[in-house]
């Protein structure tokens, strides 16, 4: 008999809200780099031909809203397996983009972005994600036994090492909330991910009310990257404190082989993703 396995993502607000002073470091400015937002992620039910990859130029930390797109870069794909590529079009805003790429499961991929004389590689394998078996709301699973809350189930293959990554967004919301999930102690089990939104007069977060709409994505992913981004899901997790860090950089697995100091920001990323879009009742 299966067990059921609770996964929850709660929405905290910060403990600190009353803080009106506003105090910025004197940080040292460094040169920019190069950002490679390269996530080709293949649609469970659909071919997976267009992909798009982003490339922009990093910026100082307190300059943190605006974004320098990188054109004139030449970008490609390769399947390591027959070594055919796939070219991306330069759309001259920092989008690159194909209807050609031919998704192929477990397959390995190689990236190579060629931006100002430089060449920067990745190397990355398409990893499955097992089908949505039930999406449903209740009120019992969560922290607060009188919130709406949403329910995500899946069932984690059995004898094998899987990783995923998770992604809700209420319609209305400025930005998702991601969750990270290995199955070390679920192997083979029935996974539910439970998303819950608690009032705070603070921050202004509201719980789930009928009518509100969330989109949600299961991807599958590889244990690399599931180490890269549970680092940038710690992180963003303690911004904004009035005693956080600043945050230290993350490498990606973008490598510079023509200059490896000056490597990339971001990642190459190969996923099968399965969405599913709910009205709370």
């Amino acid at each position: 008999m299966k067990n059921y396995i609770l996964y929850c993502v709660l929405v905290l607000g910060l403990l600190f809200g009353s803080c009106t002073d506003v105090i910025e470091l004197d940080l040292p400015v460094a040169s920019p780099r190069l950002v490679i937002e390269a996530s080709i992620d293949w649609q469970k039910e659909t071919l997976g031909n267009d992909q798009e990859i982003k490339l922009s130029l990093s910026s100082p930390f307190y300059d943190n809203l605006s974004r320098n797109p990188a054109t004139g870069a030449f970008v490609k794909i390769i399947n390591n397996k027959n070594k055919s590529e796939v070219i991306f079009e330069d759309q001259n805003n920092g989008s690159y983009t194909t209807s050609e790429f031919i998704a192929i499961m477990g397959q390995s991929y190689s990236l190579e972005v060629v931006y100002g004389g430089e060449t920067y590689i990745a190397t990355e394998t398409m990893t499955p994600v097992p089908e949505i078996t039930r999406v449903f709301q209740s009120t019992e699973n969560g922290f607060d036994k009188n919130a709406l809350e949403l329910n995500l189930v899946f069932n984690d293959p059995i004898d094998e090492t899987n990783f995923y990554l998770s992604k809700f967004q209420r319609r209305g919301d400025l930005l998702p909330t991601l969750f990270d999930i290995n199955d070390e102690f679920t192997n083979g089990n029935e996974i539910n991910i439970i998303y819950e939104k608690i009032n705070n007069d603070t921050t202004g977060e509201k719980e789930f009310v009928p009518g509100d709409i969330v989109d949600m994505s299961l991807y599958g992913i590889s244990e690399q990257y599931f180490n890269y981004i549970r680092l940038l899901i710690q992180q963003s997790g303690s911004l904004g404190g009035p005693f956080s860090t600043i945050p230290a950089e993350i490498k990606g697995n973008c490598i510079n082989i023509s200059k490896p100091d000056n490597y990339a920001f971001g990642y190459f990323r190969l996923a099968e993703v399965n969405n599913r879009v709910y009205t709370f009742q």
